[in-house]
């Protein structure tokens, strides 16, 4: 698909048959009426028969065959305009971030992570939870990423009074909140140290993964470089994303599943039925106008 603001074009590759037809027209023209009689027909010959006769040409019949098909090409394309409303849809797809804010130490990169994934967000809507000994929302889903930036930064180890570190009490809020908000399709990414994580939160994973989420994981270190000092946690968190069908990575580096959430998302769009709330396909009025020329095609000749 490709869109200009409230315009777009649903199936744009339709469009590769306009050249097609301008090809085959020029292959396929003839210099004059005549046209290979000329070659088979010796120049004398040919010059006494139109001289007496008056013969011309038949002229090119084929071209309201080709605009019918130029025209069939278009409507095939999709030209389509927004529906009145569109936006209201956003919020079936969103992006979730369980922060793990239990550790004051690692709280600056964790920040850091969250802040890179809503700076990609898109038209998503987005959500903070954040937990320690429990899970709080910090913030209702919502398609305002600057207000959630700004909430991270007032952060602190404090904000969840609840000693402990509980990830699949975040990871059932998540599960629950998602639920209840009816999303359809949507992203989670756990920023932890990976301290905590059991059994449980790998069922919680996979339950989510089960609903068409996925969980994403992002590891912090205690300190950049020190992807030794916690083995066992980094290969926790691995399996965690693995049981929610998603993608685990570092959260000193989150570009990579920044682009997967935003390539799913656009994924989603272009091949999920919900585009044709989104947008109305004109071609097939351009289908009607395509019978015009085939009916000068098939009308009968004047003998």
């Amino acid at each position: 698909m490709i869109d200009f603001g409230d315009v777009a074009l649903l199936r744009p590759l339709w469009l590769l048959v306009l050249p097609g037809l301008a090809l085959l027209l020029v292959a396929t023209r003839r210099r004059d009426a005549l046209g290979d009689w000329r070659r088979a027909v010796d120049p004398s010959l040919l010059a006494v028969i139109l001289h007496r006769h008056a013969i011309v040409g038949a002229p090119r019949r084929d071209g309201p065959l080709l605009a019918s098909v130029a025209l069939i090409a278009v409507a095939l394309c999709g030209p389509a305009m927004k529906t009145p409303g569109a936006e209201q849809f956003r919020n079936l797809d969103a992006t979730l971030i369980l922060l793990d804010v239990s550790r004051g130490e690692r709280l600056p990169q964790a920040v850091a992570a969250a802040q890179f994934l809503l700076e990609r967000s898109g038209a998503r809507q987005l959500g903070l939870v954040l937990y320690a000994g429990d899970a709080y929302l910090a913030s209702p889903l919502t398609d305002d990423a600057n207000s959630l930036e700004s909430l991270l930064y007032a952060i602190d180890d404090t904000t969840v009074p609840d000693g402990g570190i509980r990830p699949d009490r975040a990871l059932a809020f998540a599960r629950r909140l998602l639920r209840e908000a009816r999303i359809v399709a949507a992203d989670v990414a756990l920023i932890s140290d990976g301290e905590g994580l059991d059994p449980r939160a790998e069922r919680l994973a996979a339950s989510l993964a089960g609903e068409g989420r996925r969980l994403h994981t992002l590891f912090v270190s205690a300190r950049i470089g020190a992807d030794a000092l916690d083995p066992g946690r980094r290969a926790a968190m691995a399996s965690l994303a693995a049981a929610g069908r998603g993608r685990a990575g570092d959260a000193a580096h989150p570009q990579e599943i920044a682009e997967d959430i935003a390539a799913r998302g656009i994924a989603h769009v272009e091949r999920g039925e919900l585009r044709a709330l989104e947008w109305r396909d004109y071609g097939r009025f351009l289908l009607l106008l395509a019978a015009a020329p085939l009916l000068l095609v098939l009308r009968g000749r004047d003998d």
